[in-house]
C-alpha cells in the first residue's frame, strides 16, 4: 500500500487537470493545491503534512527521478534500522552546468529524491524558520544518513527553474542563515588591517626620526581610504542582511497557504 501526494505550486502548464484525472482514477492520490507559489520547500512541507506513510519519498516531477529506482530506496531502508534518511547519488548526472556548479558550491545542497523516515518527517513539521529548506532540517536534525546511487535521467520537457540569479540568492540566504563566515572574514580583515597600519605607523615615525622623512603622497592616501570605506559599507551591507533575516525570522509567516485539496 501507498499514497501520492501531489502538489500543484501554481504551475504554469495547467498539471492541476492532469492532477485531478490521477485522482479521479486512482483513489491513493491525494491532490493540493496552492494559493501562490511559495516556493520547493514550502510546497514539500505542505506534502509532508499530508502523508501518512511510515517512509516518505520526496522526488522531482520533471521525470530526471526514474520511478523505477523507488525500490532500492525502500529495499535499503529495509535492510538498515540504523538509518534514518537516505539521499540518492546520482549516476551520471544529468543537470545543466548551472545547475551542477550551484549543486558544488552550495555547502547544504543534496538531492530532492531522497527517502525519510516518518519521525523525522514530523519533527520538520514542528519547525517555522522562515524559507525552510529541506536538505537543511534534515542535516541538522539527524547524522544517519547516507547515500544508495540511483540513474539519474536528462530532462524530458522544459528547463529548470533554478537560474543562476536563484542559485546565487539561495547561496546567500544559506551562508547568512546558517553560518557567521561573512562576520568572521570581515572581522578579521579589520584586525589583520589593524596589524598593518599599526606596524606602518611605527616603521614611518622610525623613519622619520632617524632620517628625517616623512611620508609624501596623496594618491596612496586616497587609495587606502577608498579601500577601507569600501570594506567599511561592505560590513554594514553584510550585518544589514544577517538583520533583514532576523526581521523576516520574527514576522512567523505561514510556509504555505492552501487553496484546494481532495486527499
Amino acid at each position: 500500500p501507498f499514497e501520492r501526494v501531489l502538489v500543484d505550486d501554481v504551475s504554469k502548464d495547467h498539471a492541476e487537470h492532469v492532477m485531478e484525472e490521477l485522482r479521479q482514477n486512482d483513489a491513493r492520490v491525494k491532490l493540493i493545491q496552492m494559493a501562490r507559489n511559495f516556493g520547493q520547500h514550502p510546497a514539500l512541507l505542505c506534502g509532508f503534512s499530508h502523508a501518512e506513510g511510515d517512509f516518505i519519498i520526496t522526488m522531482d516531477d520533471d521525470l530526471q527521478h526514474p520511478p523505477e529506482e523507488i525500490p532500492k530506496l525502500i529495499n535499503t531502508i529495509k535492510e538498515r534500522d540504523d538509518v534514518d534518511v537516505i539521499i540518492a547519488s546520482y549516476e551520471g548526472r544529468k543537470h545543466g552546468p548551472i545547475r551542477r556548479l550551484g549543486t558544488k558550491v552550495s555547502v547544504w545542497a543534496t538531492s530532492s529524491f531522497r527517502l525519510i523516515r516518518r519521525f523525522l518527517v514530523e519533527a520538520m513539521l514542528q519547525t517555522n524558520t522562515y524559507l525552510p529548506q529541506i536538505g537543511n532540517l534534515l542535516v541538522l536534525s539527524s547524522n544517519r544518513i547516507i547515500n544508495v546511487p540511483v540513474h539519474h535521467d536528462a530532462r524530458a520537457y522544459g528547463k529548470s527553474g533554478y537560474s543562476f540569479r536563484r542559485l546565487v540568492k539561495d547561496l546567500l540566504y544559506d551562508i547568512t542563515s546558517h553560518s557567521a563566515l561573512p562576520l568572521l572574514l570581515v572581522r578579521d580583515f579589520g584586525i589583520c588591517s589593524f596589524l598593518v597600519s599599526v606596524g606602518l605607523g611605527i616603521f614611518f615615525l622610525i623613519r622619520y626620526f632617524l632620517y628625517g622623512v616623512s611620508v609624501e603622497g596623496w594618491t596612496s592616501l586616497m587609495l587606502v581610504l577608498l579601500a577601507f570605506f569600501g570594506i567599511t559599507l561592505l560590513s554594514i551591507g553584510i550585518m544589514g542582511i544577517y538583520l533583514m533575516n532576523i526581521l523576516n525570522e520574527s514576522k512567523k509567516m505561514p510556509h504555505y497557504v492552501i487553496r484546494r485539496k481532495d486527499v
